[in-house]
């Protein structure tokens, strides 16, 4: 609440995630992805209030992540039921330790591997898995490029096969080959019957991974569509994610006019009618959801049979 102000940074999200499917979440930055992926682990700093519900359920019963104490969530949720793929990786990874000892700690912890051998080994298959490389594994954090810190917090992430895991721009740093080895990791991890929600700016990783995506804009999901629609046929409905799609180099690459709102000075209507091309007065109230699109004006299905629009 900078100044005394209260600021919404996000707004009436609502979705489902079920075991072996990947939603992925897309939007500029400052929309309020990761602050949804923190509400969701109790990760909110002390001044930020959360309300609603987060129901996670599995094989060990079911818990609303919103209401579970501190100490339920790091005995029990954190590492173990969620996995966590965090947006700045080197925040964290122990400094004073080594990628290997951190490895092994969190296998043994998460799974009941014991000392030895056979923690080793197991250490080393996670490593590979998020295509860490074995000769850098006794390395120290500040040792590692961006890069690598990168595929350490994968591997941390996966080392309890939890049955969600949470990946916040999971390819930050990345080169093209191993953006598509992570995202094909994650598929696995996914297609073993695990939940995965990806928060990502790279539409290209998000089109190899999806099954459905959430575009965000101001704080609001304003779009929920399965992933072969919104990036094949008849692709996104909402203005905003539409023109997301349009600014990829291999598509129209077409910059998207404007700047985003401030999250603390949102207008009362259609937060991307200013950027809109397709706006009317009607826009000047908040659009309701209909059929998984927040919009007045969606592109229509096939956009040549468009017909005029009135406010």
């Amino acid at each position: 609440m900078p100044g005394g102000r209260t600021v919404a940074a996000v707004t009436d999200a609502a979705f489902d995630l079920a075991p072996g499917e990947c939603l992925v979440l897309v939007g500029e930055s400052g929309c309020g992805k990761s602050v949804l992926a923190s509400a969701l682990l109790g990760l909110l700093p002390g001044n930020a209030d959360a309300t609603g519900t987060a129901q996670l359920s599995d094989d060990r019963g079911r818990t609303d992540l919103l209401a579970a104490p501190e100490a339920e969530l790091a005995r029990s949720v954190r590492g173990r039921r969620i996995g966590l793929v965090p947006q700045s990786p080197a925040a964290h990874l122990t400094p004073v330790r080594t990628v290997r000892a951190q490895l092994e700690e969190t296998v043994r912890e998460l799974t009941g591997t014991p000392r030895g051998p056979g923690l080793r080994a197991a250490a080393e298959r996670t490593a590979a898995r998020a295509a860490f490389p074995a000769d850098h594994l006794d390395r120290y954090p500040h040792q590692l490029s961006g890069g690598l810190a990168q595929r350490a917090a994968t591997a941390l992430a996966l080392a309890g096969d939890a049955p969600l895991l949470l990946a916040d721009e999971p390819t930050t740093g990345l080169d093209r080959d191993l953006v598509d080895r992570t995202t094909d990791e994650l598929r696995r991890h996914t297609d073993a019957g695990h939940a995965l929600l990806m928060i990502t700016h790279d539409l290209v990783a998000a089109e190899r991974v999806a099954d459905r995506v959430a575009v965000m804009y101001a704080g609001r999901i304003v779009e929920l569509t399965g992933a072969a629609a919104f990036f094949g046929t008849p692709g996104p409905r909402h203005p905003y994610a539409r023109a997301l799609l349009d600014a990829l180099p291999d598509r129209a690459f077409t910059p998207i006019p404007g700047m985003p709102p401030e999250l603390g000075d949102l207008p009362a209507g259609c937060a991307f009618a200013a950027r809109c091309d397709r706006a009317t007065p009607a826009c000047a109230t908040p659009p309701a959801p209909r059929d998984g699109v927040a919009c007045h004006h969606p592109v229509p299905p096939d956009r040549e049979t468009e017909h005029a629009r009135t406010a």
